[in-house]
Protein backbone atom coordinates (compact mmCIF):
# COMPACT_ATOMS: atom_id res chain seq x y z
CA UNK A 1 0.00 0.00 0.00
CA UNK A 2 1.31 3.45 -0.94
CA UNK A 3 1.34 6.16 1.70
CA UNK A 4 3.47 9.14 2.62
CA UNK A 5 4.91 10.14 5.99
CA UNK A 6 5.11 13.82 6.89
CA UNK A 7 5.26 16.16 9.88
CA UNK A 8 1.88 16.84 11.47
CA UNK A 9 0.47 20.36 11.40
CA UNK A 10 -2.15 22.13 13.49
CA UNK A 11 -4.52 21.83 10.51
CA UNK A 12 -4.38 18.02 10.91
CA UNK A 13 -5.92 18.06 14.39
CA UNK A 14 -9.54 17.33 13.33
CA UNK A 15 -8.44 14.26 11.35
CA UNK A 16 -5.95 13.12 14.01
CA UNK A 17 -8.50 13.35 16.82
CA UNK A 18 -11.15 11.58 14.75
CA UNK A 19 -8.71 8.76 13.96
CA UNK A 20 -7.68 8.56 17.63
CA UNK A 21 -11.29 8.31 18.83
CA UNK A 22 -12.43 5.84 16.15
CA UNK A 23 -9.43 3.55 16.58
CA UNK A 24 -9.98 3.32 20.33
CA UNK A 25 -13.72 2.71 19.91
CA UNK A 26 -13.34 0.12 17.13
CA UNK A 27 -10.04 -1.60 17.89
CA UNK A 28 -9.23 -1.22 21.61
CA UNK A 29 -12.80 -2.03 22.63
CA UNK A 30 -12.00 -5.75 22.48
CA UNK A 31 -9.63 -5.39 25.44
CA UNK A 32 -11.17 -2.63 27.57
CA UNK A 33 -14.61 -1.99 29.08
CA UNK A 34 -17.18 0.36 27.54
CA UNK A 35 -16.56 2.84 30.36
CA UNK A 36 -12.77 2.72 29.83
CA UNK A 37 -13.19 3.17 26.06
CA UNK A 38 -15.46 6.18 26.54
CA UNK A 39 -12.99 7.87 28.93
CA UNK A 40 -9.93 7.02 26.80
CA UNK A 41 -11.58 8.21 23.57
CA UNK A 42 -12.55 11.49 25.27
CA UNK A 43 -8.85 12.40 25.09
CA UNK A 44 -9.64 13.45 21.51
CA UNK A 45 -11.56 16.44 22.90
CA UNK A 46 -8.53 18.14 24.49
CA UNK A 47 -7.55 20.21 21.44
CA UNK A 48 -5.04 22.27 23.42
CA UNK A 49 -3.15 19.09 24.34
CA UNK A 50 -3.05 18.00 20.67
CA UNK A 51 -1.73 21.44 19.68
CA UNK A 52 1.03 21.16 22.28
CA UNK A 53 1.96 17.69 21.02
CA UNK A 54 2.23 18.89 17.43
CA UNK A 55 4.17 22.03 18.40
CA UNK A 56 6.51 20.46 20.97
CA UNK A 57 6.96 16.78 20.07
CA UNK A 58 8.24 14.90 17.05
CA UNK A 59 4.80 14.23 15.54
CA UNK A 60 4.31 12.54 12.17
CA UNK A 61 1.34 11.34 10.16
CA UNK A 62 0.90 8.66 7.51
CA UNK A 63 -1.26 9.86 4.64
CA UNK A 64 -2.84 8.11 1.64
CA UNK A 65 -5.14 9.75 -0.90
CA UNK A 66 -5.23 12.98 1.16
CA UNK A 67 -6.45 11.09 4.23
CA UNK A 68 -4.51 10.60 7.48
CA UNK A 69 -4.36 6.85 8.07
CA UNK A 70 -1.97 6.81 11.02
CA UNK A 71 0.10 8.97 13.33
CA UNK A 72 2.80 8.74 15.94
CA UNK A 73 4.59 11.11 18.29
CA UNK A 74 7.77 10.97 20.31
CA UNK A 75 8.35 12.92 23.53
CA UNK A 76 11.46 13.43 25.65
CA UNK A 77 13.60 12.29 22.73
CA UNK A 78 12.93 8.57 23.19
CA UNK A 79 9.44 8.05 24.61
CA UNK A 80 6.92 6.79 22.07
CA UNK A 81 3.84 8.52 23.47
CA UNK A 82 1.40 7.61 20.72
CA UNK A 83 1.05 5.27 17.73
CA UNK A 84 -2.38 4.91 16.14
CA UNK A 85 -3.54 3.52 12.81
CA UNK A 86 -6.97 4.07 11.28
CA UNK A 87 -9.38 1.20 11.97
CA UNK A 88 -9.72 0.49 8.22
CA UNK A 89 -5.95 0.37 7.64
CA UNK A 90 -4.80 -2.09 10.32
CA UNK A 91 -2.21 -4.73 9.36
CA UNK A 92 -0.93 -2.90 6.28
CA UNK A 93 2.62 -2.08 7.58
CA UNK A 94 1.67 1.51 8.48
CA UNK A 95 2.37 1.09 12.20
CA UNK A 96 5.61 -0.75 11.45
CA UNK A 97 6.87 2.08 9.26
CA UNK A 98 5.86 4.74 11.79
CA UNK A 99 7.60 2.74 14.53
CA UNK A 100 10.83 2.39 12.51
CA UNK A 101 10.89 6.15 11.95
CA UNK A 102 10.41 6.79 15.69
CA UNK A 103 13.18 4.33 16.56
CA UNK A 104 15.50 6.09 14.11
CA UNK A 105 14.57 9.47 15.56
CA UNK A 106 15.29 8.30 19.13
CA UNK A 107 18.67 7.01 17.96
CA UNK A 108 19.43 10.30 16.16
CA UNK A 109 18.50 12.05 19.43
CA UNK A 110 21.35 10.11 21.07
CA UNK A 111 19.37 7.46 22.95
CA UNK A 112 20.23 3.76 23.20
CA UNK A 113 16.68 2.69 24.06
CA UNK A 114 13.11 3.60 23.13
CA UNK A 115 10.24 3.18 25.60
CA UNK A 116 6.47 3.28 25.52
CA UNK A 117 3.36 2.54 27.56
CA UNK A 118 1.26 0.25 25.37
CA UNK A 119 -2.26 -1.05 25.61
CA UNK A 120 -3.23 -4.70 25.97
CA UNK A 121 -4.36 -4.46 22.34
CA UNK A 122 -1.00 -3.14 21.09
CA UNK A 123 1.23 -5.52 23.07
CA UNK A 124 1.34 -8.29 20.40
CA UNK A 125 2.40 -5.71 17.79
CA UNK A 126 5.27 -4.47 19.96
CA UNK A 127 6.23 -8.02 20.87
CA UNK A 128 6.51 -8.85 17.16
CA UNK A 129 8.88 -5.88 16.80
CA UNK A 130 11.27 -7.17 19.49
CA UNK A 131 10.12 -4.99 22.37
CA UNK A 132 10.55 -6.32 25.89
CA UNK A 133 8.04 -5.83 28.67
CA UNK A 134 9.62 -3.86 31.50
CA UNK A 135 6.50 -4.19 33.61
CA UNK A 136 2.76 -4.64 33.58
CA UNK A 137 1.05 -1.74 35.30
CA UNK A 138 -2.25 -0.23 36.26
CA UNK A 139 -2.61 3.45 35.40
CA UNK A 140 -5.32 5.75 36.62
CA UNK A 141 -6.90 8.08 34.06
CA UNK A 142 -9.95 10.24 34.81
CA UNK A 143 -10.90 8.06 37.75
CA UNK A 144 -10.61 4.71 35.95
CA UNK A 145 -7.83 2.14 36.17
CA UNK A 146 -6.31 0.91 32.90
CA UNK A 147 -4.01 -2.08 32.60
CA UNK A 148 -1.14 -1.57 30.20
CA UNK A 149 2.56 -2.34 29.75
CA UNK A 150 5.80 -0.42 29.79
CA UNK A 151 7.85 -1.77 26.90
CA UNK A 152 11.29 -0.94 25.59
CA UNK A 153 13.70 -1.85 22.84
CA UNK A 154 17.44 -1.38 22.69
CA UNK A 155 18.43 0.60 19.62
Amino acid sequence: MDFEIRQATIDDIPEITSLFRNTIININSRDYSDKQIKVWASGADDIEKWEKRINNDYFIVAEANNQIIGFSYLTKGNYLDGLFVHKDYQRKTIASKLLRIMESRASINGFDVIKSDVSITALPFFDSHYYEVEKKQKKSFKGLVFENYIVYRDL
